[in-house]
Parts: structure tokens; sequence; C-alpha cells
């Protein structure tokens, strides 16, 4: 049976200290992301879905990091779902605040250091690991 894909988009937010937007859903940290719009380009969607999660604005959109794909199962559709998500470098200047999208259940929202990040990568998805890394080594 052919699962269903969908795509998404979300960024890594650096700040001025070089520090890391990390947010936390679900009893996990994660990176913000979301669905693609219908008509809506994936560089577009991926600052749109990280200003609707954290509140930020003025987001500079940088290169792209790759891809991640995870199953999960749609409880709207009822069907397994695989979700592809484009991944965007991004930067923000200053330490601005936020403003943590509830509705998405985000609970809470860090700039993570390097101590900090790695605390965080303990509690979090391989895909968030896999990313991390790729984006490390650029």
């Amino acid at each position: 049976m052919k699962k269903n894909i969908i795509i998404a988009a979300g960024g890594l937010v650096v700040n001025d200290k070089n520090e890391l937007l990390l947010i936390f859903r679900r009893n996990k940290w994660d990176l913000p992301k979301g669905k693609l719009d219908e008509g809506e380009s994936i560089e577009t969607c991926a600052v749109r879905e990280v200003k609707e999660e954290t509140g930020l604005q003025n987001i500079e959109l940088k290169n792209f990091i790759g891809k991640t794909y995870h199953e999960y199962f749609d409880t709207w559709t009822k069907k397994n779902v695989i979700k592809e998500t484009w991944w965007y470098a991004m930067s923000v200047q200053g330490n601005p605040s936020f403003i943590p999208q509830t509705e998405e259940d985000i609970e809470k929202i860090i700039w993570a250091d390097k101590t900090t990040l790695q605390q965080c990568l303990k509690n979090t998805y391989t895909t968030i690991i896999d990313i991390i890394s790729i984006w490390q080594k650029q």
C-alpha cells in the first residue's frame, strides 16, 4: 500500500551568539517546522513556519541543509504517512524573545549553546540529531 507523503519545511535558526533555537513540544526537543501550503514555495514555507511557531520576525534565510523523512500515523486522515521535511539554515540579529505557538503544543523555546544543545539532543528524535549533525559539518 502506497503511503501518503506530506511535504514540510523548517529551520535551524541561530542568533548572534551562534546559539541554536530549539522548541520543546510533546516532551521532546525539536526544531520548528510545518506543512507546505498549496502554491507556496518550500523556502517560504520554512520561514513562515519558524515565524508561526516561535513568534520571531526578521529571519534571514540562508542555505539548504538537507531533507529528513519519518513515518507516523496521521490521526486526522487515519492513515500512515511519510513526512519529508526540507531544512534550511536561518539567522536572526540579536537575541529576540519568543512567543511559543501553544496551539501546536510548543511549551518552551530556548537559545541553546553547545553545552545545552548536547543535553537537549539526549531527548529528541533521530532525524533532528541527523540534520543538526549535517548542519554542524557545513
